[in-house]
């Protein structure tokens, strides 16, 4: 009966996690921090790209798989996309915004302690298809 139970608590917290609803207002923010910086759970990049950065660089986001846009839009000089993991659906949340000729990219995690590098190498894979 125990095991049954586990097994309920599991499945339970995962269909939380994939269903879990998110507040743009919680996670449509620009970190306080904008330096380059790799975290447990995250990472912060900021690169010269020009004018047109964040222009580029929604059409990369918007073409990777289980990535949606949560809040914001280039007009507005800055967007939070949502990329949920293959198997569980574990969201990740990357606000992008453009300062000047600087793009400033902020990813993290939502649920855990570390995301085992994701967010970074996300985040790299969309610089590099820019050029950086």
């Amino acid at each position: 009966m125990l095991v049954w139970f586990l097994i309920a608590l599991v499945v339970l917290g995962l269909v939380w996690i994939r269903l879990a609803p998110s507040d743009p207002a919680r996670w449509h923010q620009r970190p306080a921090v904008a330096a380059d910086r790799d975290m447990k759970g995250g990472v912060l990049r900021a690169v010269v790209t020009g004018p047109e950065g964040l222009v580029r660089l929604d059409a990369v986001a918007r073409a990777t798989p289980r990535t949606r846009v949560l809040a914001g839009s280039v007009g507005q000089g800055m967007v939070t996309y949502v990329t949920r993991s293959r198997v569980f659906g574990f969201p990740d949340y990357t606000t992008a915004w453009q300062d000047g000729d600087t793009l400033r990219i902020w990813g993290r995690l939502r649920f855990g302690r570390s995301d085992l590098g994701v967010n970074r190498d996300r985040v790299d894979q969309w610089l590099a298809a820019l050029g950086h």
